[in-house]
C-alpha cells in the first residue's frame, strides 16, 4: 500500500484553500476485499505499536478528529482503532459546554481529558469547536459570559488559535505527541449521505433538523476551516486534510499517518535492570520446582 502522509499535510504557516484540496482521490485498494485486508494489516500493526506505547510509557498521543456532519468520524475512529486495546486508548466526544464548563476558559473542559503517558487520547471534535462553530454563530460567543473588551471581532480568534498553538507546544514539550484529521467532505457527498440516513430505518437515528440547519452554512463553516487550519497547523502538531468522500480510503489514510506518527517516537520495550533479572531468574526456579 502506497500512501505519502505528506500529500495530506498541511505546512506550518500555509495559508489554505480547501476548493485546492481534494475531497477524493485514486483509492489505494482495488476492491472491497482488498480494503478488508490492507485496513486488518493496518489495525494489526497499529495494535502491535498501541501496546509498545503502553509498555514504554514514555509519550502520550493525542488524536483530534474535527468535520462536517457525515464525513466519517465515528466511523473511522471505530474502524482504524478496532484493535486498540481499550485499557490504553479513551475516546471523549465534545458537544455543548455543561453550565460548570462555561464558567471556565474554552481550554478546560478538553484539558481535563488529555491522555497519560503510554495512552491514546482521541477528541470526537475538541477544543477546535471554539474557532469553529462557535465563529458560524456569534450567538454562542456571547452567550459565554466573556467581559465585553475581550469579545473584538478582528482579534478574538487570532488570539484563539496563538492560545490553542500555544497550548499544544507546551504539551509536546512535555511528551504529548498531536496528530490532527480534517475529513474534507464534499457537499454533494454530505448530502447524498443525508439522504441515506433519511432512507435507511436503520440510520434515521444519525439525522436531525440541526444536521439540515448547519449545512446552510457550508461556506461559513469552509472558511472558518480554512483559517484555522492554515493558523493552527504546526510542525509539531499538524493537521492532516483526508479526502473523505470515499470512506474506506480515507480509514487506510487515517490508519497509515498514525503508523507513521507511531514508528516516529523509536519507542522500545523497558529493558529490566539487572537485580530485575536476577530476582525473574529466582522466580524461575521456583517455577520449575
Amino acid at each position: 500500500m502506497k500512501i505519502d502522509i505528506k500529500d495530506f499535510r498541511v505546512a506550518q504557516g500555509k495559508k489554505v484553500n480547501l476548493d485546492k484540496w481534494p475531497t477524493r482521490v485514486k483509492p489505494v485498494y482495488r476492491s472491497k476485499k482488498k480494503y478488508r485486508e490492507l485496513l486488518k494489516e493496518q489495525v494489526e500493526e497499529l495494535s502491535k505499536q498501541q501496546q509498545l506505547h503502553y509498555a514504554s510509557n514514555s509519550y502520550a498521543v493525542l488524536l483530534i478528529f474535527q468535520a462536517m456532519d457525515a464525513a466519517g468520524k465515528d466511523g473511522a475512529i471505530k474502524h482504524v482503532m478496532s484493535g486498540i486495546n481499550p485499557q490504553g486508548c479513551q475516546v471523549f466526544s465534545f458537544k455543548h459546554p455543561s453550565a460548570t464548563e462555561m464558567e471556565h476558559d474554552f481550554l478546560w473542559r478538553t484539558t481535563e481529558a488529555l491522555p497519560e503517558r503510554g495512552r491514546i487520547g482521541i477528541f470526537n471534535r475538541s477544543y477546535y469547536e471554539e474557532v469553529l462553530i462557535v465563529r458560524v454563530h456569534p450567538e454562542i460567543l456571547k452567550a459565554q459570559g466573556l467581559p465585553d473588551g475581550l469579545v473584538i471581532e478582528k482579534t478574538i480568534w487570532q488570539e484563539r488559535y496563538q492560545s490553542i498553538v500555544d497550548m499544544e507546544n507546551h504539551l509536546h514539550r512535555n511528551g504529548t505527541r498531536i496528530v490532527k484529521f480534517f475529513l474534507h467532505l464534499s457537499e454533494e457527498e454530505q448530502r447524498r449521505r443525508f439522504l441515506e440516513r433519511i432512507d435507511d430505518p436503520d440510520k434515521n437515528w444519525k439525522f436531525s433538523l440541526a444536521d439540515m440547519t448547519e449545512r446552510k452554512f457550508w461556506k461559513q463553516y469552509m472558511q472558518a476551516y480554512e483559517d484555522c487550519l492554515g493558523a493552527t497547523s504546526t510542525r509539531d502538531a499538524p493537521w492532516y486534510v483526508v479526502p473523505a468522500d470515499d470512506k474506506e480510503n480515507a480509514r487506510l489514510i487515517i490508519s497509515e499517518i498514525l503508523l507513521e506518527t507511531f514508528r516516529s517516537l523509536k519507542l522500545a520495550y523497558p529493558k529490566a535492570s539487572a537485580e530485575h533479572r536476577r530476582e525473574l531468574q529466582s522466580i524461575r526456579k521456583l517455577l520449575v520446582k
